[in-house]
């Protein structure tokens, strides 16, 4: 029984090596073929570029009209979800992490840049008698609204709120919740710019 499991898990392995990996056009119809028997809810109009990896798909709702550029990855658990609303796009290497019990929310018309980390769970390290790496996970969600926009290299850690249409400057570390319509930037990511013009 336990050697069939294995044979089971390495041959679904192989298989989405291969369909991941699939170059042009055949590569995003397959894709989307794939990947929408696998997740949570049907899917239309989305284009996943080559080199794709998701965990847990049953976990991870999709909206419809998204773009997932080369080497995005997007990890849930049994335990946790990722929820995407209509017409986001995700460039380059964007990872979305909810491993553990973690929960990410990311609204309709979001702009995340290439190499983009959103991180929901964080390793815990109160204890200095034992290795972080032994301390386990601290559970946590991330919260993106409508119509943010989030440069390249910029990461977001555990129990962030992004508010709407704010925006996330480059190379930004996002450690608090965030206004509505603010820009942010800097590591730790603080308020640089209101995007609301004053009312006279």
């Amino acid at each position: 029984m336990r050697i069939g499991l294995i044979f089971i898990r390495e041959l679904r392995d192989w298989v989405e090596f291969f369909v991941r990996n699939i170059p042009g056009r055949i590569g995003f119809r397959i894709r989307t073929f794939y990947y929408g028997l696998r997740l949570s809810k049907p899917i239309k109009k989305i284009r996943f570029e080559s080199g794709l990896r998701i965990e847990s798909p049953r976990n991870i709702e999709l909206g419809n009209g998204s773009y997932f550029g080369f080497n995005c990855k997007l990890y849930a658990s049994e335990l946790s979800s990722i929820k995407i609303g209509f017409n986001a796009s995700f460039n380059s290497n964007v990872m979305v992490n909810a491993r553990g019990k973690g929960r990410i929310f990311i609204g309709n018309n979001v702009l995340i840049g290439p190499n983009v980390v959103l991180r929901s769970n964080n390793h815990s390290f109160e204890s200095i008698d034992r290795p972080v790496i032994e301390q386990g996970m601290s559970e946590g969600e991330i919260i993106i609204h409508d119509d943010v926009w989030i440069g390249s290299n910029a990461v977001v850690l555990s129990n962030c709120e992004i508010g709407k249409g704010a925006i996330i400057a480059a190379g930004a570390v996002v450690t608090s919740n965030v206004d509505s319509y603010s820009i942010v930037g800097g590591v730790p990511a603080k308020l640089l710019k209101n995007r609301l013009k004053p009312k006279n």
